[in-house]
């Protein structure tokens, strides 16, 4: 259950810099966005919290870390026209395989 936790906290946060980036749209409302980022920051850290009781802290925290800077480049690529090079994709490949990598060993 604590890693399904860790999960639900990681995709929070990638509601969180989604929720700056389109805040920063002129067609969208500023503080409705600032506001969903705050709450995404709130539910991402109490799922975080509820996690570590029994993965350790610094695995709890680099998957949490990683499946937000994953799940960020991924949104950033398909809605946002970010730059999807191999080197970019490759790199997050990275980081894919070292949340595997904790969680197995």
């Amino acid at each position: 259950m604590n890693w399904i936790a860790l999960i639900i906290a990681g995709i929070f946060e990638i509601g969180w810099p989604l929720g700056l980036k389109l805040s920063q749209q002129p067609e969208n409302s500023k503080w409705n966005w600032i506001i969903f980022s705050i709450l995404c920051m709130t539910v991402s850290g109490g799922f975080l919290w509820y996690a570590q009781k029994s993965i350790p802290i610094g695995t709890a925290y680099a998957v949490w870390t990683g499946i937000g800077a994953v799940g960020t480049l991924v949104v950033g690529i398909l809605f946002f026209q970010d730059s999807a090079s191999i080197l970019r994709l490759l790199s997050a490949l990275l980081i894919v395989v070292g949340i595997v990598g904790l969680k197995l060993f």
